[in-house]
């Protein structure tokens, strides 16, 4: 039976990047405010721990293990949600590649080309594919993980930076293309230091207690959503 005091009862979400660190924490915590999420990221495994963990609390969701970056697995995808639901309601896209940190005369090519199409391509193709079901909900929204290197750019982060600063753009113009409708919100998520994967490989030497958990983004974010917050805006999670 439906459970009122949830939120986010009777909501559909769809998360990337869900097997570990923000995306996980973020599938957990829709779950518990009663959206049934579908996680998607490439290890199965992973992915079925992260399921058991929100069967566990109680939630719902659906795992479906791909590589983003492959071509038609996002056109399947599509398929496959569209043929079982017939809305979305929530997507987070969270999913990326940080990639070498390293000058710009130094990016090696082909480590730039799998950065932009994981970071900015299938993000792009994941708008077009699930428009017409967010279209379809009563009221979506679209969080995108952004950094703050898309912002302000910083000495060796350049591959990274470059693909984030793309993606706050593509994000703002549907923002900016879906505004009139009045049902569609994007917003621009930039989590700050968070314990994660991601964060380790960036700053070896940090001690990951001096950072925040990622549930405290998670958190952050079931609260923007049951906000009255306009579209387009950036926001940062400090602590």
């Amino acid at each position: 039976m439906p459970n009122h005091d949830k939120i986010l009862d009777g909501k559909l979400a769809l998360v990337t990047g869900a097997s570990r660190g923000i995306g996980a924490a973020t599938a957990e915590a829709l779950a518990r405010e009663g959206a049934h999420v579908i996680l998607v990221a490439r290890s199965a495994p992973a992915l079925e721990e992260v399921e058991d963990r929100i069967h566990q609390a109680g939630g719902s969701a659906t795992i479906a293990p791909l590589d983003l970056t492959e071509a038609d697995s996002i056109g399947k995808l599509g398929v496959a949600v569209s043929s079982r639901w017939d809305k979305l309601d929530i997507m987070v896209l969270n999913a990326a590649m940080l990639g070498s940190l390293t000058p710009v005369e130094h990016i090696d090519a082909k480590e730039y080309s799998r950065i932009l199409t994981l970071n900015v391509g299938a993000n792009q193709a994941l708008i077009a594919t699930f428009d017409q079901l967010l279209r379809k909900a009563e009221r979506a929204d679209i969080i995108g993980v952004t950094s703050s290197v898309g912002a302000t750019p910083r000495a060796f982060w350049g591959a990274y930076g470059s693909s984030k600063a793309a993606l706050d753009n593509l994000l703002g113009t549907y923002a900016d293309e879906t505004e009139h409708t009045g049902r569609i919100r994007v917003h621009v998520l930039d989590p700050g230091a968070t314990r994660t994967r991601m964060r380790q490989l960036a700053f070896p030497g940090e001690e990951p207690e001096s950072v925040k958990p990622p549930e405290t983004v998670a958190e952050a974010i079931v609260r923007r959503l049951s906000g009255n917050t306009k579209t387009g805006e950036r926001f940062r999670i400090e602590a």
